[in-house]
């Protein structure tokens, strides 16, 4: 059958036609639309050879406890075959706190590592090879202090910064949108921000300073086109502030990078990394006037949706996931993580997290998925749908825009709003019964399945706390007092604050005290409440 045949006036591109053809893609023009992989706008693909020369960086996500504890995990997943780190902070690490914290009672390592000080940093990096592993850090709000820590320990071992590689999560806007981890208001964040750009620009050239990510957008709601969206608008703000900074944009775009999510409907998430791809590549190239083919490059992490799995019938979490890694890898992502099979219920068991690795593991060696680049290339229901998520992405980028940008629009709760509506659309589906969710309102099983789940060392935490009182006493006070007023000044005067916090991470200022001046400086944020 050559022409597809659907109702109505094109269909809901939503819910999709029985049958595509050439009628769907009739306007698609190959050189201007696709290109081949490695060429303008890259929607096959930013590499030449895909997968055909190296398989995606396989980056397991963790973190729990104390950093021993997490330590002995990196060095567990690396003897496995992971290919690289991905740091999970604990909560009040993320929030800018330290462990002993009134705000950090009973947050101690639950969903991530405890990093208060230079010291808990040199104990997670211990022996891992920082001049051969790139690592990633899943850290925002504090993000600029945190990878302080992360060069001074380094430097520490004689490893220069130049020659660290790595990623930076650093995406702040997307707090405001989604996960709500922030410290300070959008200006300030923002201008932090745009510190560790510059700074990394100039000095470490192997390191992603920011990872603009819609995987919590998804999380909390969205729909794959809004995710889509609201990353981009963000990732527009973050090139408008380096611009205002005075940093030339081919001097910072080649390494600024993304995370995705990636949701069960298999071909539209394919179809929204192709998107993304197409959609950077011609917004840094027409709009930003980038000349390096560099800087029309998304480059992207993919997680699997945490969202998306179940504490019922946990076990079948693990073919969940595997579909999702399947359609991130046919979507061309550059590295990946693949969710546990306990992740509805704790952070993840070592079982759980060796066979999530393991799962990439078979998609890279037993499927022929790195035999070809770009298999679904030329599908008429894949292109179709690549073009109906841009075309919907579009249409929200010109809604922000018409708002003056993301930081205008996030200040106005549009991104917020559209999120929420798409949360409780999708509620209201799964509870009626119009969205199936195998174990939950659909092939529902009475019995219960014990499933052994990660258990916190509670003597870690006394540990921990008499470590940071042990720091605190033996470190030289006046040094890291002068570290400190060094830093507010930076604060003040406009200065790159990134000199400022190595110094006092040298000096084991800790976290909480490097946020807590800063916020001395620019304030608290409390978000507006939008119905």
């Amino acid at each position: 059958m050559s022409e597809s045949h659907h109702s109505g006036a094109g269909g809901d591109p939503a819910v999709g036609h029985p049958v595509y053809g050439p009628s769907d893609i009739r306007d698609l023009d190959y050189r201007r639309d696709l290109g081949d992989p490695g060429e303008f706008p890259f929607t096959r693909g930013i590499h030449r050879t895909g997968y055909t020369g190296k398989p995606w960086t396989m980056r397991m996500f963790a973190g729990f406890g104390s950093a021993a504890e997490t330590n002995a995990r990196f060095r567990y997943l690396l003897s496995e075959g992971q290919t690289g780190l991905s740091i999970a902070f604990d909560l009040p690490t993320l929030m800018g706190y330290d462990s002993d914290a009134p705000d950090a009672a009973g947050e101690f390592g639950r969903c991530g590592v405890a990093v208060s000080s230079l010291r808990d940093m040199e104990v997670l990096l211990q022996g891992i090879p920082l001049n051969g592993v790139t690592t990633s850090m899943t850290i925002n709000a504090p993000a600029a202090p945190i990878w302080a820590m992360y060069i001074a320990a380094a430097e520490k071992r004689g490893i220069p910064r130049a020659k660290l590689a790595g990623t930076l999560q650093n995406d702040i806007l997307k707090e405001f949108i989604a996960q709500k981890e922030y410290l300070y208001p959008p200006e300030p964040s923002m201008r932090l921000v745009v510190d560790t750009i510059e700074f990394g620009s100039r000095h470490m050239p192997l390191w992603n300073t920011i990872s603009i990510s819609g995987y919590h957008i998804r999380e909390a709601g969205s729909t794959a086109a809004q995710e889509l969206a609201f990353t981009l608008a963000d990732g527009i703000a973050y090139v408008r502030y380096c611009l205002d900074r005075g940093l030339a944009v081919d001097e910072f775009a080649p390494r600024l990078s993304f995370f995705f999510n990636c949701h069960n409907d298999f071909f539209e998430e394919v179809a929204k990394f192709r998107a993304a791809r197409r959609m950077w590549a011609r917004i840094m190239r027409d709009q930003f006037g980038a000349r390096e083919p560099r800087s029309w490059w998304m480059r992207f992490h993919t997680q699997t949706s945490g969202a998306s799995l179940t504490a019922q019938q946990p076990e079948v979490n693990v073919i969940r996931t595997a579909l999702q890694a399947l359609a991130a890898v046919m979507g061309g992502t550059q590295s990946l993580h693949t969710n546990s099979l306990d992740e509805a219920l704790a952070l993840p068991s070592e079982h759980a997290a060796l066979l999530a690795l393991r799962t990439q593991q078979i998609l890279a060696h037993e499927t022929g998925v790195t035999d070809t680049v770009d298999p679904l290339a030329g599908s008429y229901f894949v292109e179709s749908r690549t073009n109906d998520i841009e075309r919907e992405a579009n249409e929200y980028l010109h809604r922000i825009e018409d708002l003056g940008g993301a930081v205008r629009a996030i200040e106005a709760g549009y991104m917020q709003q559209e999120i929420a509506d798409a949360a409780y659309r999708c509620q209201c589906e799964i509870e009626t019964g119009a969205r199936i969710i195998v174990g939950v309102n659909r092939h529902v099983a009475n019995e219960s399945v014990d499933v052994p789940v990660l258990k916190m060392d509670e003597a870690a935490y006394h540990r921990q706390i008499e470590d940071l009182r042990s720091l605190r006493r033996e470190r030289d006070s006046r040094a890291a007092v002068g570290t400190l007023r060094a830093l507010e000044q930076a604060c003040r005067n406009g200065a790159n604050v990134m000199p400022a916090l190595i110094d006092a991470a040298n000096a084991h200022a800790t976290l909480g005290e490097m946020c807590e001046t800063m916020r001395d400086v620019f304030g608290g944020y409390q978000e507006t409440a939008y119905l």
